[in-house]
């Protein structure tokens, strides 16, 4: 079951981020990949969700693939924000935000950043290893 992949477009809007979630769910569910899905489903809304507060009023659409290669889950976020690549940082300890890229480094074997012809791409590498199949 290598070498499988979808992707799907989510309006830019608040109330994308959790059908973003059900939707890594659902397809890692099909996929026999439920252990990876809490994993999974945290950093795809991590990364949701910064598109959704950082790419506002830039596009329409954000998008999340997810990639399934060579033993390993690619889980990636896209939007059209061009103008600054995100970073990991400390997070202030009095700020409730300001965490999610720490979080995807967590939980991630690796992660990054590149940059797309309108937009950019944040992606995240989770080893198939790691899952048992479920039914």
């Amino acid at each position: 079951m290598s070498g499988r992949t979808l992707s799907k477009k989510f309006r830019l809007r608040k109330d994308s981020v959790p059908i973003a979630r059900a939707h890594v769910r659902e397809t890692l569910v099909r996929w026999k990949l439920g252990q990876l899905i809490d994993d999974a489903v945290s950093i795809a809304d991590e990364l949701a969700a910064n598109a959704v507060v950082h790419a506002r009023g830039i596009g329409e659409f954000f998008e999340v693939g997810l990639r399934r290669r060579d033993g390993v889950l690619i889980v990636e976020v896209s939007d059209s924000y061009q103008w600054q690549m995100p970073e990991k940082r400390a997070a202030d300890p009095e700020s409730t935000g300001g965490r999610g890229l720490l979080i995807v480094d967590g939980l991630a074997d690796n992660w990054g950043v590149r940059p797309r012809e309108s937009g950019k791409t944040v992606w995240a590498h989770l080893p198939i290893s790691r899952a048992t199949p479920t039914s």
